[in-house]
């Protein structure tokens, strides 16, 4: 933990930064071999694992670049370590918990828990940003 701690703003905000990148990665990865393994070559096909895969990297796509962009803002406001750190694993959280519990059969808990801590890490962030730009 002593790495984490000692890290500067713009250190946390790099490591928060490729930490979603690769997951976003690994979830185009996983869009590619359903795509290889059912031989879709455009969009779903109709097939439902292509469907999921698709979203669920889709899904993370639409949020993980909004923190990135957020997380490198609060580096550059030289805001605390401890909060870049603490908003780029709330998000990261949110974004594996729900990449993990999506699915086409019916909501789930985990699908309801990712959103929230998604939505939770970028509202603050949101919220700490507009505050600093007038401190």
């Amino acid at each position: 933990m002593t790495v984490l701690t000692g890290m500067s703003a713009p250190q946390a905000a790099a490591f928060w930064g490729g930490l979603l990148i690769l997951f976003l990665v690994v979830l185009s990865a996983r869009v590619v071999l359903a795509r290889r393994k059912h031989r879709v070559l455009l969009g779903d096909g109709g097939v439902s694992q292509v469907t999921v895969a698709g979203r669920v990297f889709g899904n993370a796509a639409e949020y993980v670049p909004t923190g990135i962009v957020a997380l490198a803002l609060l580096a550059m406001l030289d805001m605390p370590v401890a909060a870049i750190h603490s908003i780029g694993a709330v998000l990261l959280a949110g974004r594996l918990i729900h990449a993990v519990s999506l699915n086409d059969r019916k909501p789930t808990p985990g699908r309801v828990a990712g959103m929230v801590l998604t939505y939770l890490a970028l509202l603050t962030v949101g919220a700490m940003l507009v505050v600093h730009a007038f401190v």
